[in-house]
């Protein structure tokens, strides 16, 4: 089994557990917090890769095992964001300020997965955070696929077999016809929407809105996550419009215009205020009960 490893310099201060945290982890079954590290397993267009990545602060050591390790380790970097400068970053605002001191090694980080991250976040359309997790990690446990390395990982789905799945068996997920033909249609164009890693953060967006089934909200978690793009705003999301409303106006409730407006001071830098918000400042108050998870048969 290939085996790499390396040390990746930091021009800022890393917190691997704050930068990693919005990669998809299936429960845990693709990616873990642990001990002595963040292990994550991917699959690389060398083949599929476990990296283990260890420290922070200005350096993070990497391990990586399986067919598709010496490209794991070679964009480790950009996972990490060891290069995230925060060129134009200003924090115009106290909470911006305070969050940008306490959470210091919150980098924007680039997975260069695209759809690894695609899959999740279309099964995460509409519907709650928790049940479009159980979704995910159910697909993930159906095509269980063990992960090269020391650690008992499964792969993210392999798109061919995607694909290649029924419609009754995403029912089985959970997941109504709609989703589930959004997730087939990017499995079976994961190629092209891979190569978005290499066009500039608006080309890439706009080949990731071609596809049917994927708009501004998805294409913006995937930018943010696999592209790297710190300006990237989830556009049409439940609670992030209270969130940053609260967080910047003490405004309990808020629409995307105004969520908009309140970012516009930290154009080229909206999504990573965005990412400090939601990592480090409490959300608004809640009023009535939480939304019951919903079943496709409420489809």
């Amino acid at each position: 089994m290939a085996v790499a490893a390396r040390t990746v310099t930091c021009a800022s201060p890393v917190d691997l557990r704050l930068t990693l945290r919005p990669l998809h982890s299936a429960g845990g079954l693709t990616m873990r917090f642990a001990a002595d590290g963040v292990w994550r397993a991917t699959r690389t267009p060398e083949g599929p890769a476990t990296i283990h990545l260890r420290g922070g602060g200005d350096r993070v050591d990497v391990e990586a095992w399986g067919d598709g390790a010496g490209w794991a380790s070679e964009h480790a970097p950009a996972l990490v964001g060891a290069d995230d400068h925060e060129d134009g970053f200003e924090a115009r605002h106290p909470v911006v300020a305070e969050l940008r001191r306490r959470l210091r090694g919150l980098r924007v980080g680039r997975s260069h997965a695209v759809v690894e991250a695609l899959v999740p976040t279309v099964f995460e359309q509409k519907v709650q955070g928790i049940a479009a997790r159980r979704s995910y990690a159910r697909l993930v446990r159906l095509l269980a696929e063990r992960a090269p390395g020391p650690v008992p990982l499964l792969l993210p789905p392999d798109p061919a077999r995607v694909a290649a799945l029924p419609y009754d068996a995403f029912h089985r997920l959970n997941v109504e016809r709609k989703r589930a033909q959004t997730v087939r249609l990017v499995a079976q164009h994961a190629r092209r929407l891979e190569e978005t890693t290499a066009m500039s953060a608006a080309d890439a967006v706009r080949r990731l809105r071609v596809l049917p089934g994927v708009g501004a909200w998805t294409a913006a978690e995937v930018a943010l996550v696999a592209l790297g793009d710190p300006d990237a705003v989830s556009v049409g999301d439940y609670h992030l419009p209270n969130h940053v409303a609260w967080a910047l106006a003490d405004e309990a409730r808020a629409d995307d215009a105004r969520m908009l407006e309140l970012l516009e001071p930290y154009r080229g830098h909206r999504g990573r205020v965005i990412r400090l918000v939601v990592a480090g400042h409490p959300g608004p108050p809640r009023f009535g009960p939480r939304l019951p998870l919903k079943s496709i048969a409420s489809y």
